[in-house]
């Protein structure tokens, strides 16, 4: 599998998941986790989304072992800290810890579609500056 495709087919699924919560603290009329759910759409939709765009303009790195790990890296600790942010916004300290966690994996998630970026477009660079040399 692509890592476009996983970014891409993870993000619906974290946006259902987030419209339907949404949906859920209007009918209850508890908007008390609405941090947890901002999280799940940021992390969950956008930023997923946006990987799997940068992901498939970039094929190499798109059929890469190392984009698809970054992608579960991201999707585990956006799962990891919604649960935690959830918890904590609704009054229980337990999640604390787990936020904590969760946005730890989401920074190495981060750190490592950094890496990924960088590596791709020195080679990207080397690769241009191959094709514009002047024969000899």
């Amino acid at each position: 599998m692509k890592a476009s495709s996983a970014s891409f087919q993870a993000a619906v699924l974290f946006v259902l998941a987030g419209m339907l919560w949404g949906i859920q603290m209007a009918i209850s009329n508890d908007h008390a986790p609405f941090p947890a759910h901002a999280h799940l759409n940021l992390l969950g939709w956008v930023s997923l989304f946006l990987f799997g765009i940068y992901y498939r303009l970039n094929p190499a790195l798109d059929r890469s072992k190392h984009a698809l790990i970054q992608v579960a890296i991201w999707c585990g600790g956006t799962i990891v800290m919604v649960v935690g942010v959830g918890l904590v916004t609704t009054g229980h300290d337990a999640g604390e810890p787990i936020a904590a966690v969760g946005s730890l994996v989401v920074l190495a998630g981060m750190a490592y579609f950094g890496w990924l970026v960088y590596q791709q477009e020195r080679q990207s660079a080397r690769s241009e500056k191959m094709a514009l040399a002047p024969a000899e």
